[in-house]
């Protein structure tokens, strides 16, 4: 997977895992380390699929409505790049936290529903639940961020509030944040990530 990993002051410091939203490159969000943890590993990686020469992680049927063989074949693929790229890098596998937006923090949400030790934690901006009606691994431990718009067209409140509960119910940490915005990203929600960030264990 094309990919950029910067490391930090120490390869046993956490690594950022950086996903993009739809049409989104590997360069979109680096500069949110500097707000979150500019002491980390970054490891931020471009999505395989294109639609419509957008890249993504993952097809769509629809606008909200995800392939979800698709979802499960792209899950498997990132995980995998995940363990290979520690191997690769050095950074330790178990300390890896993803920061995802739109599309990639669908995909990161997907990581956590499918694989117990993907991530050690991870900070999504305005995702929706990646799949409904499975079953989750035991995410005890698992801190999860979740930054929610109150006027977001593309994530419904009540589509944050099902993800909380469900991330919640397999016993992770959520942290569920809301912004009178829309579907962008925003100051308001980075400094909440930050502040949620500093208080991980």
């Amino acid at each position: 997977m094309k990919h950029i990993f910067k490391e930090g002051e120490s390869l046993d410091n956490p690594t950022l895992l950086l996903l993009h939203g739809t049409g989104g490159t590997e360069e979109d969000l680096l500069p949110l380390v500097d707000y979150i943890d500019p002491t980390a590993n970054v490891l931020s990686v471009r999505g395989n699929v294109s639609e419509n020469g957008m890249p993504r992680y993952f097809k769509r049927l629809a606008e909200g409505v995800f392939d979800e063989e698709d979802l499960i074949f792209r899950t498997q693929e990132l995980y995998e790049f995940l363990d290979q790229a520690a191997k690769d890098y050095g950074f330790d596998r178990q300390n890896v936290i993803a920061v995802g937006y739109s599309n990639g923090a669908n995909i990161a949400g997907s990581l956590l529903f499918h694989y117990q030790d993907s991530l050690r934690a991870a900070s999504l901006h305005h995702p929706m639940v990646p799949r409904r009606d499975v079953d989750l691994p035991d995410l005890s431990g698992k801190g999860v961020f979740i930054a929610a718009g109150t006027n977001d067209p593309i994530c419904p409140d009540q589509e944050s509030e099902d993800l909380k509960a469900i991330l919640a119910d397999a016993g992770a940490d959520v942290n569920l944040h809301w912004e009178s915005q829309g579907h962008q990203l925003n100051l308001g929600e980075i400094k909440a990530a930050q502040d949620w960030y500093q208080k991980l264990d």
